[in-house]
């Protein structure tokens, strides 16, 4: 026998489910200590390896396929909307049919987003897991961080060959990556990395009018990384993208995690890759505090580094266009609505991490 309750949930059966679970999703997210647990160090790492075995082995990008098709539908879904409106058939009751649908697929896409990946915005993450005490950092300390990362990065600039350079090819750089994770995952057990699914983006010639260096897929599980870029940027972007496959959501967090592997890797382009990023990012942290002090710091690069920095402000030229800082607005805002208020600054926040390192280890 149907009674009111049963009948309502008959009713809205296309509504009430997703609210309820976008719900119980926002609840959870707000305890980042049963998120830590039950989901990043639980549910996710068992999930995320299964969803790499599946895909991985796939010698192109799924999730590259997938965001194709997304935007083809997109293109049909607004030519249909065009062809309705100069047709007339809009009204009050198509808008609401339309928003509903939307509506729903939203609700939809929010709760897998986050049940394969999202949450992990919510973490206390990788600092909580290696105990270290994160907090506000001095103009002087930025100053001897920017000094001991220029002397490492121009050394190992010096002792790179042309062919170390012409020797990674994406087999070589993928490799690389695995391996540098390998290596980390014995000393930090929360760096395994198992089922290696790193792949080349089918959309790389867009990343590059976009301002994009790699991505994560969190439908796929795959790490895109953009192998046409300048090949000293590859190492520390593929060592990002597998620390966001491995759970580390927020942009400082899946930096510092390329920090502990690329800096350690045995091949020396890799450790140049990384302790180059990360002066760049603590250079133009610097500069907000000390302009003087961080062009300095940036004049006194070798003249090996200063070269390749202008392959990469020359490449960065040749694909500059009107549509990058629209781009850029809109992923500074996915940002900040997912635990990241600084939007695109949340990738230099990863300084605050090097600087609580030296502050316990006295090294970088």
């Amino acid at each position: 026998m149907s009674t009111p309750l049963t009948s309502w949930l008959q009713k809205y059966r296309k509504w009430w489910i997703p609210v309820l679970l976008v719900t119980l999703i926002k609840l959870f997210s707000m305890y980042p200590l049963w998120v830590e647990r039950y989901y990043s160090t639980g549910f996710y790492p068992l999930m995320a390896t299964v969803l790499r075995f599946m895909l991985g082995w796939l010698p192109f990008s799924l999730g590259d396929i997938f965001y194709g098709l997304v935007v083809c539908w997109l293109i049909k879904v607004c030519y249909r909307f065009t062809a309705d409106l100069f047709r007339k058939r809009i009204n009050m009751d198509y808008l609401r049919r339309k928003a509903s649908r939307g509506l729903r697929l939203g609700l939809w896409v929010y709760i897998i987003f986050n049940i394969l990946w999202g949450l992990n915005y919510n973490r206390p993450g990788i600092a909580q897991q290696l105990n270290l005490q994160m907090g506000k950092y001095t103009t002087e300390d930025l100053q001897k961080v920017n000094g001991i990362l220029l002397a490492k990065t121009n050394d190992y600039r010096a002792v790179l060959t042309a062919k170390q350079f012409s020797d990674l090819d994406h087999t070589a750089l993928f490799n690389g990556v695995a391996g540098a994770y390998a290596a980390a995952g014995l000393q930090w057990p929360f760096l395994h990395y198992r089922a290696v699914s790193i792949k080349p983006s089918f959309w790389g010639w867009l990343g590059n009018y976009t301002g994009f260096l790699g991505y994560y897929n969190p439908f796929s599980g795959e790490a895109q990384v953009n192998t046409t870029l300048p090949k000293f940027l590859l190492p520390f972007t593929g060592c990002h993208e597998v620390g966001h496959q491995l759970g580390y959501a927020r942009e400082n967090e899946a930096n510092f995690a390329a920090y502990l592997t690329a800096a350690r890797s045995p091949d020396t382009l890799f450790r140049y890759s990384a302790y180059l990023d990360l002066f760049l990012y603590a250079n133009r942290n610097l500069y907000a505090a000390d302009s003087a002090s961080a062009n300095q710091f940036r004049k006194a690069l070798s003249p090996l580094v200063r070269q390749d920095l202008e392959t990469w402000r020359r490449f960065n030229l040749r694909h500059r266009n009107p549509f990058e800082p629209l781009v850029r607005w809109v992923y500074g805002l996915y940002l900040r609505s997912n635990q990241q208020p600084s939007g695109l600054l949340s990738y230099d926040e990863v300084t605050a991490f090097i600087i609580a390192w030296y502050r316990k280890y006295g090294s970088i």
